[in-house]
């Protein structure tokens, strides 16, 4: 008889599932990987800036040393731009290990966290991956309700949620709602703002959550280098928080969880001003072209404050798989989002102009079929 290893709320882990590699539908689907077009991942089109490649090659002579493992110079860079101490930052690799090291440090097996329906798998993953009570909040309009967010939280929750914009749904929640939810968390609660998408807002949804960080000692903001600055294969984030925090986190967090290559582009990429803009251009632009198609098509789709749309594309549970599976045999690439409870619909990542044609056209011979 076989024996099961490990607690059973690991056994009862669905695997995170990962927008697939080009390679891999090339293969399947018998297609040329020079023209598939992937709009899965929410990556950056321009990939990784320049400045950031220049950075990366010289800092290549150093590899056969460990990284620093407290990134001395990242700290630094960061510490600059969001006026805060350095040792109010912990580094990750990507915004994912910063959520998970957040749940392993603050809450303990048996207690609950608070986080929305249709909000990032990754909060589900590390719930249950420290055997964590779950407290999935019903979402209102496909974004957080706060007000029952707030309500919601019990006398074990150590641990709250919040991603802004959100994904996989796009919507945003304004400054003064997310301060007003902060007034009101017991001061037991960690509230983890999770902002992987922040560069895309508007400048007038712009608001510096950094600066929260001195007022709420139980706030931590997370951030991200895998989107805006184009370094999604080098997997770089970052928490702010207080030294209440950012100690226990660094008590969990591996001493080399951020490689030398990452940390030298994430520097460079953080001062690149040109890059973000181009990016940010980029982003309005193509938002504007995939929504118009949408419109034009009939479809219903949630306004999005990344980069990307979540799109409805039939009214039956098995819409989704059936237009993402018609997409794939004309090689394009998107998000498949029934994993979330959203059967019907699609997250599609915002491209270049090109890209985002060859996806309507695919869409509208799908829808056709």
């Amino acid at each position: 008889m076989s024996k099961n290893y490990g607690p059973e709320y690991v056994r009862a882990i669905a695997p995170y599932q990962a927008g697939k590699p080009i390679a891999e539908v090339a293969r399947e689907f018998g297609l040329d990987e020079a023209k598939i077009v992937k709009l899965a991942s929410n990556e950056n089109p321009f990939g990784v800036p320049e400045s950031a490649k220049q950075a990366m090659a010289a800092a290549v002579a150093e590899l056969g040393r460990y990284p620093d493992a407290n990134g001395f110079d990242l700290k630094g860079a960061l510490s600059q731009r969001y006026d805060v101490p350095a040792d109010w930052i912990t580094l990750g690799n990507g915004s994912n290990d910063i959520l998970e090291i957040a749940a392993h440090a603050f809450v303990e097996r048996g207690q609950s966290i608070v986080y929305a329906q249709y909000s990032f798998a990754v909060y589900a993953l590390a719930t249950q991956g420290i055997g964590a009570q779950h407290i999935v909040v019903p979402a209102k309009a496909h974004g957080h309700d706060l007000p029952a967010m707030l309500a919601a939280i019990r006398d074990d929750t150590r641990l709250v949620f919040i991603a802004n914009p959100n994904n996989p749904t796009g919507t945003f929640i304004p400054a003064a709602e997310i301060e007003g939810f902060l007034s009101k968390v017991p001061a037991h609660v960690v509230v983890v703002l999770d902002e992987a998408y922040n560069e895309f807002l508007a400048e007038e949804n712009q608001f510096e959550s950094a600066a929260w960080v001195k007022k709420y000692p139980n706030l931590l903001v997370s951030r991200t280098f895998s989107k805006a600055y184009g370094l999604a294969g080098l997997r770089v984030g970052f928490a702010i928080a207080q030294p209440a925090l950012t100690d226990l986190m660094n008590r969990i967090r591996q001493p080399f969880n951020v490689n030398s290559l990452a940390q030298a582009a994430a520097i460079a990429a953080l001062n690149d001003r040109e890059f973000l803009a181009k990016g940010a251009d980029n982003n309005r632009a193509g938002y504007e072209q995939l929504v118009a198609a949408f419109d034009k098509l009939g479809l219903e789709y949630v306004p999005s404050y990344g980069n990307f749309v979540l799109v409805k594309v039939g009214d039956d549970a098995g819409a989704g798989a059936r237009i993402n599976l018609a997409l794939l045999k004309q090689g394009v690439i998107v998000r498949p989002v029934g994993n979330y409870g959203l059967h019907e619909w699609l997250r599609i990542s915002i491209g270049l102009p090109e890209e985002n044609e060859v996806f309507i056209e695919a869409l509208t011979h799908a829808l056709a079929e």
